[in-house]
């Protein structure tokens, strides 16, 4: 195998890593978008100081954002609202119960956000929708 190969063999392995982690963020945003569509959810926001009228939005926000991560169409801009959304969760939400999940802590927030910037940084990648039609770099 020539350098030539290689390098194209191992490009061909991070894209597909890339879009292991963009599909699975996308993933864990989608079952919990749906989850938020439960009109239980409205008691929950209040409960956390928001008010109701984020329930829909906020399931809408992370259910499409999903899917687009997953289809790699918007990532940067999806990035952007789910970055938000994780910072919100950490220091409005978790950030008064401590660091470990099991406590009802932050660390697993900030390991998605983590990922999350990732994407954000890096963008929608070979394996993606915005890397096969003609759209502005915006919204890779």
């Amino acid at each position: 195998m020539n350098v030539t190969q290689q390098v194209t063999k191992i490009n061909r392995l991070h894209e597909i890593t890339y879009w292991g982690i963009r599909a699975s963020v996308g993933v864990i945003f989608i079952v919990y978008g749906l989850q938020k569509f439960n009109p239980i959810w409205k008691d929950y926001l209040i409960g956390f100081g928001l008010p109701p009228e984020l329930q829909i939005p906020v399931a809408l926000a992370e259910t499409i954002g999903g899917i687009f991560l997953i289809a790699g169409f918007m990532t940067r801009i999806t990035g952007i609202i789910f970055s938000v959304i994780l910072l919100d969760a950490i220091f409005h939400i978790r950030w008064e119960k401590g660091f470990f999940i099991s406590q009802g802590g932050w660390d697993y927030d900030l390991a998605l956000l983590a990922m999350v910037l990732f994407v954000l940084v890096t963008g929608s990648g070979k394996i993606s929708i915005a890397s096969k039609v003609k759209i502005p770099h915006l919204l890779h």
